[in-house]
């Protein structure tokens, strides 16, 4: 039972260790004017929210999904430290088509705020799908075997994230 509780510790390890490298670059901006929306029109879905580009839209499917975006750097001379240091998570709850879409994502003007100065205008960024999303959208299954384990049915709409492990009573 140790060796089976050592494999899965190590696998879980593994796994949080390659969400800790699998964030993706991208950029942001901002936008203040937040209803009507594309996923909610005029619902007020607060200001931690974000308008998704076409590589993150995926016709629709974005909405709802919640994103935890870092300033990882300037991408102009006006403003060349613009990072707060901090992190923040937005809901999508709107389109940004091209051409017009200069960013991976259009944040609110709030959001952008957290992580960074305003006057940047746009920003490189790191981002993830976040972890709830992961949780909810997941099947991962780990079954113990001779001389191993073996991981079926990993479905997460995209990011990598440590499972949740827990072991079952048989009775």
């Amino acid at each position: 039972m140790a060796k089976k509780s050592l494999v899965v510790l190590t696998v879980a390890t593994l796994l949080g260790l390659a969400s800790l490298v699998a964030a993706t670059p991208g950029t942001a901006t901002y936008y203040t004017v937040y209803t009507p929306s594309a996923c909610y029109g005029y619902q007020d879905e607060g200001t931690m929210i974000a308008a998704a580009s076409e590589s993150i839209w995926n016709n629709g499917a974005a909405c709802g999904q919640m994103y935890t975006i870092t300033c990882t750097g300037a991408t102009n001379q006006g403003v060349p430290q613009p990072c707060t240091g901090q992190s923040v998570t937005v809901k999508i709850v709107d389109y940004c088509p091209p051409p017009g879409c200069q960013a991976t994502f259009d944040l609110s003007e709030q959001a952008f705020a957290i992580i960074a100065n305003t006057a940047a205008g746009k920003i490189d960024i790191d981002y993830n799908l976040y972890k709830r999303n992961i949780e909810q959208n997941s099947n991962l299954q780990l079954h113990p075997r001779r001389g191993g384990l073996r991981i079926t049915r990993v479905k997460n709409n995209g990011g990598v994230f440590p499972p949740s492990i827990q072991e079952r009573n048989k009775h």
